[in-house]
């Protein structure tokens, strides 16, 4: 008896984690998980570009010391007695940056003072297209004729689908 009842409760257990396995999200929180993705992404690996300050008929790049937070001009400038707190330039980029969002936000409003100027960014359209549209393997990045019934990612074969539930699925929706 005491087998059968053990059994039991492990088809029941095992019922009940497939069943919260195969959940099926609604648009409002797949829409919301998009976002959260989109921001994460944003806010990855952050840094301005070191050849920005190259010249083109030059092939060797040329880097200051003002990245690093310390202008030879100033270096000898400070009393010997007191230390001045030196900040990189990249802590205040990446602690006053903005998201792509927040700077159309705020590139609209500028415009929207000036009545002489025309906003191309969002007057910009295009005809819908005549061609379906292309899906992709989130995992892999090929073709993908399959769709997640959790979240709604797309993947294209077995393998892609099992890297998706191992690491990606539902993972922003928390």
């Amino acid at each position: 008896m005491s087998i059968s009842r053990t059994t039991q409760a492990q088809r029941h257990s095992v019922r009940l984690h497939a069943a919260e396995s195969t959940r099926v999200l609604d648009e409002i929180t797949r829409k919301r998980r998009l976002r959260k993705q989109l921001e994460a992404l944003e806010q990855d690996n952050f840094h301005e570009d070191p050849h920005a300050q190259l010249q083109w008929h030059k092939n060797i790049p040329k880097f200051e010391d003002d990245q690093l937070g310390q202008s030879s001009a100033r270096k000898g400038d400070a009393e010997p007695g007191k230390k001045k707190k030196k900040f990189k330039v990249e802590y205040f980029k990446q602690r006053f940056r903005k998201n792509f969002s927040a700077l159309v936000e705020e590139e609209s409003l500028s415009k929207s003072t000036e009545i002489s100027g025309f906003d191309a960014y969002n007057a910009a359209r295009a005809p819908p297209s005549c061609i379906p549209p292309r899906y992709f393997c989130a995992a892999c990045g090929f073709f993908s004729k399959y769709t997640c019934m959790r979240c709604g990612v797309r993947y294209c074969s077995i393998s892609c689908r099992d890297l998706h539930n191992d690491t990606r699925c539902l993972k922003w929706t928390m």
